[in-house]
């Protein structure tokens, strides 16, 4: 079993913009409108937002790459890029996806530790996500990682508002 990260640059816009749109599909579309869907990924996943988030100084994206093919990607956030003000000593996971292709294979708890590193590298004192209130597998998930809800906060998909639980790790 081969597991590699690869750290995204420019040149790979277009990849990233596909494992996003599809994704974000295999775990949304089946509980979301098909307008909603289509109006979150074209405001979201667009080359230019994509790029805009690419070249952020603050994020980081990366690919995991199960025996040779790209499985899903991680994107985290420090400081400015971070989607909500939660100070310089934390580090925001804002994206861990895994194409379903190859889910159940570790790889997400994969990312999330090497998210974890990642914080421990750069001094932060806490790790913290937004999940959405609905996605029960991937809230179940980081509690296993040990996160605890502290919060929630609006969300848009499309038109609808939506409810994200805001779940925080403290670290030693």
């Amino acid at each position: 079993m081969t597991i590699n990260m690869k750290k995204c640059t420019l040149e790979d816009l277009r990849r990233l913009q596909e494992i996003s749109y599809e994704t974000f599909n295999e775990t949304f579309k089946e509980q979301n409108s098909p307008e909603n869907m289509e109006a979150y990924l074209e405001k979201a996943f667009n080359l230019k937002q994509l790029e805009t988030e690419l070249s952020q100084p603050s994020s980081q994206f990366c690919f995991v790459e199960f025996e040779g093919e790209t499985a899903g990607y991680l994107k985290v956030n420090t400081d400015e890029a971070q989607t909500e003000e939660m100070g310089d000593e934390a580090l925001e996971i804002e994206r861990i996806y895994i194409r379903s292709l190859f889910q159940k294979q570790g790889l997400g708890k994969y990312l999330f530790h090497k998210a974890l590193e990642a914080a421990v590298e750069l001094n932060k004192k806490k790790i913290w996500l937004g999940v959405w209130e609905k996605n029960e597998k991937a809230i179940a998930f980081y509690k296993k990682m040990g996160l605890v809800q502290t919060g929630s906060h609006s969300f848009y998909m499309g038109d609808e508002e939506q409810t994200d639980f805001i779940m925080v790790k403290i670290l030693k």
